[in-house]
């Protein structure tokens, strides 16, 4: 898939398919359908993207994203245990039960490399970190090249404190993805602005500074991939923070007017307005 620039122009779209679906373009989830089977979003306008949906009790639907601003998705009821199994996993707040779910769409079906991926992001989650990263393992052995593997493998070592695997696991999946992997540059950039803080403890105001460009850069990276996805609007928060911590006010303002055009209708677009006025004061009152 092409890979985005920044300032991308969106597009409205909305998907019409049965309620409580999740909806995925490009593996990043957009939301869930209402009661009615509809949700509307802002996405890419150009190029070729993937559309995903999912609802309990039917099959997955994969396949381009149309041209066009309403698109009808039917879905088929499933009788596939070990989809049905996932389902449920992913579906399931009680960590537990989800990874005995898991654990069950595997045995019904060991070739599942999603389901071992659900499977260690809720091992994980629950400090079964060996675990975790024998289904990470798992997972990319079914499928080699895997760039979800390498990223959930690099938040389980993240996590774990082991921040240079981390970076070198992240590298990876961005590799893996062929540039597209959001999650991974948002990982990238968080560990950069760890880094950052770290700097500016110790008064090396350089290497703050030098931490938090790096940081913007993946966190730019990840936000342009996004999109419109609901996760999006934390990245360029973050990301026009970066920016300002670097003393770059002109990129920051910039960052903040691209979350407006993207988010006209968000509940942050206030915040982001008055991120602009604050911005333009401390440019006035330097020079």
């Amino acid at each position: 898939m092409p890979i985005a620039a920044f300032g991308q122009s969106v597009r409205s779209v909305t998907i019409v398919t049965e309620p409580s679906a999740r909806v995925w373009i490009d593996d990043v989830e957009y939301g869930t359908t209402d009661s009615d089977g509809r949700i509307r979003f802002r996405t890419f306008a150009v190029g070729v993207h993937k559309l995903r949906v999912r609802a309990q009790g039917f099959r997955e639907v994969v396949q381009n994203l149309p041209a066009g601003n309403e698109i009808k998705v039917p879905l088929v009821r499933s009788a596939d245990e070990a989809e049905l199994a996932f389902q449920m996993a992913e579906a399931e707040s009680d960590k537990e039960k989800a990874a005995a779910l898991y654990e069950k769409a595997i045995k019904i079906r060991p070739n599942y490399p999603d389901a071992f991926i659900g499977l260690a992001r809720v091992q994980s989650s629950l400090g079964d970190v060996d675990e975790a990263m024998k289904a990470v393992r798992a997972a990319r052995k079914l499928k080699p090249g895997f760039a979800l593997a390498s990223t959930v493998e690099a938040r389980i070592l993240k996590d774990e404190g082991n921040l240079d695997q981390a970076v070198a696991s992240f590298k990876r999946a961005i590799i893996e993805g062929r540039g597209f992997q959001p999650e991974a540059h948002t990982g990238l950039g968080l560990i950069y602005r760890e880094k950052a803080e770290s700097s500016v403890s110790d008064g090396d105001t350089d290497s703050a500074t030098a931490n938090y460009l790096l940081a913007a850069g993946e966190l730019q990276k990840a936000a342009t991939q996004l999109a419109g996805a609901p996760d999006a609007i934390t990245i360029y928060q973050l990301l026009g923070d970066s920016y300002e911590r670097a003393d770059k006010w002109p990129e920051a303002i910039r960052v903040y007017e691209q979350f407006l055009r993207v988010f006209p209708d968000a509940n942050e677009a206030e915040m982001f307005r008055s991120f602009i006025v604050q911005a333009k004061k401390r440019i006035a009152n330097s020079q």
